[in-house]
């Protein structure tokens, strides 16, 4: 049994490392390994598996493709190349997990053979479902690449039947599957980022399907967006959030730094007028996303994986991201939490400008900046007097035409990692979190995937006068079954979605051809063994004494229960 990570004490060591030798720091002292209280690895293999057609899995031809995993309602929907296969979330039960309706879309023969043509390979010349998000209570919206010819289409969600003409999904959804993209149905508008060409070199953050003209990010314009790679989108307030990974304009590198990103948008932006930023947005901002180790030089996590949607912690608004270090780095892995009103913070702080093409980017001066402040929301203050960007004036517009980054970036709480790990065979790349964990449902666990088929449980262990100061590492899980969920004898390992649904107790986890049920706690595995159950530190998990057995805790059941999430100390218990 490994002693518990104590973050506070490894901080402690990298600066007090990095102080010495003549005070020059190297980034060499970043070498943390940290081991979890509890490791599990081929029992994993026994849990219940979604294959798609038994048929195809029976014969090794599982050629699922995964590309998403979303739970709505009681069902999870799992978007697939070709297909949509629904699940039963309250049916399920051991063993091999079958779908309940099954929409199939393919491309049809003149698009597969135009995109052979343009030299896509047959297995590229496929409809890969890329999106699919709830319109309103009654409607899917669902797009795919449909063969390098994005299409999008409308579907019932009790019969899943289409409903309505099928529509370009230019702007909407990339046309190679391999690019990520985000969507989100917000006011009856369709917000997306993603690549809006064949040669994914035009991003755009977009606005469509409303009432209004469509806005979008200026594609001419690299100084708006430089080959992001997007990763989510939050509704929150009145501005709508997208987090994304790109080139950083403004870090002079010939090896073409990457860095993190939150840019944010009004909700209520119409676009300026035929002279400024027609169609476009007026409200654009974007400031960089800090994950680091502070210390004499800052050790940077600077490419953003995944991030969770707004979380409500101890009263503040919250969201967690998992980062790891650049390919030129040390590799690791970190997750950070950023509070809500700390982003907005940001975009009320200073402009950031280059002032020729050779010159270092510096604040723009307050005096340039216009009266009222431009980038807030019209009816809003200061610029509560206007009904309507479009009546936004000339000055105002023009500001916002050159002016899109902050020049602060934005810190996560306590300024610092919430967890890492470096010098690791595999990087935190899909989170999803737990804020009301344990039977009191005053814990909060995350779970993060890798690339390598690893998931990691930790637990915030914050005191009561600390917000997500520290944590504890509490299992490491090989969930990957290599016997059903490879594709023609190769294995791709990454876990490409992680949905946790409560009511069942469970965390729903796709590889690219499969996706496995893993239960939140594995109770069972401490068995009659109470030291082993007391040790695991699990919130999920309680010894019953009753029964005198480790066992799932459901909160307000009623039963008696003994823990030691904070300790796990088992110095009076005997072995096992």
């Amino acid at each position: 049994m490994t002693e518990p990570y104590n973050y506070g004490e490894a901080r402690e060591w990298m600066i007090n490392t990095g102080n010495q030798s003549n005070s020059k720091w190297s980034a060499s002292t970043i070498a943390i390994t940290v081991e979890a209280v509890g490791l599990v690895s081929s029992y994993t293999q026994g849990y219940p598996l979604f294959l798609g057609h038994a048929s195809e899995a029976d014969t090794g031809e599982n050629t699922l493709d995964i590309q998403q995993a979303v739970i709505m309602g009681r069902i999870l929907y799992i978007a697939v190349r070709d297909n949509v296969y629904t699940v039963d979330i309250d049916a399920l039960s051991t063993g091999e997990i079958y779908f309940t309706k099954q929409l199939t879309w393919e491309s049809n023969e003149d698009k597969v053979r135009t995109c052979i043509m343009l030299g896509k390979s047959e297995d590229e010349c496929h409809n890969f479902i890329k999106v699919l998000i709830k319109r309103n209570d009654d409607t899917l919206f669902i797009c795919g690449t449909d063969a390098f010819s994005p299409s999008c289409r409308n579907y019932k969600m009790d019969t899943l039947e289409i409903e309505g003409e099928e529509i370009s999904g230019k702007g909407k959804c990339p046309y190679d599957a391999k690019e990520n993209n985000v969507a989100m149905f917000s006011g009856g508008y369709l917000y997306s980022g993603t690549v809006s060409d064949i040669r994914s070199i035009d991003p755009l953050i977009y606005r469509s399907l409303g009432d209004t003209p469509n806005l979008q990010t200026n594609k001419k314009d690299s100084n708006w967006l430089k080959e992001p790679n997007f990763i989510h989108v939050v509704d929150y307030g009145n501005y709508m959030y997208f987090f994304f990974r790109e080139v950083a304009v403004e870090v002079c590198d010939t090896r073409q730094l990457v860095v993190s990103r939150v840019a944010r948008i009004c909700k209520n932006d119409m676009g300026g007028n035929i002279a400024f930023l027609d169609q476009m947005w007026t409200s654009f901002l974007k400031a960089r996303l800090n994950c680091l180790v502070p210390s004499i030089l800052n050790f940077y996590f600077n490419e953003l994986q995944a991030v969770t949607d707004v979380v409500h912690i101890n009263g503040r608004d919250v969201v967690f991201a998992t980062f790891t270090t650049s390919e030129y780095s040390i590799p690791g892995s970190a997750v950070c939490a950023y509070d809500m009103l700390e982003l907005d913070k940001v975009f009320s702080g200073r402009f950031k400008e280059q002032l020729s093409p050779f010159s270092m980017w510096t604040p723009v001066p307050s005096d340039q900046v216009p009266t009222p402040r431009p980038v807030s929301c019209a009816g809003f203050e200061p610029l509560q007097e206007y009904t309507s960007s479009n009546d936004f004036p000339e000055d105002i517009l023009n500001f916002m035409k050159k002016y899109h980054l902050m020049d602060e970036g934005i810190s996560s709480t306590e300024s610092q990692p919430w967890f890492l790990q470096t010098m690791v065979k595999y990087k935190f790349t899909k989170i999803a979190v737990d804020v009301s964990a344990g039977p009191n449902e005053d814990r909060v666990v995350i779970f993060l995937g890798s690339q390598r088929g690893m998931l990691l449980k930790v637990m915030d262990t914050s005191g009561e006068n600390a917000f997500l100061s520290s944590s504890v590492f509490l299992e490491e899980m090989d969930v990957y079954n290599p016997e059903k969920c490879h594709y023609k004898g190769r294995h791709d390992k990454t876990i490409v979605s992680m949905q946790l649904d409560k009511p069942s107790g469970a965390l729903y986890v796709a590889f690219r051809h499969c996706l496995i049920k893993v239960p939140l706690g594995r109770c069972e595995l401490h068995g009659k063994c109470k030291k082993a159950c007391i040790a695991s530190r699990d919130p999920y998990c309680g010894w019953i004494q009753a029964s005198e057995e480790c066992k799932s805790l459901v909160p307000g059941d009623g039963q008696e229960f003994e823990q030691d999430i904070e300790h796990g100390n088992v110095n009076d218990l005997a072995d096992c």
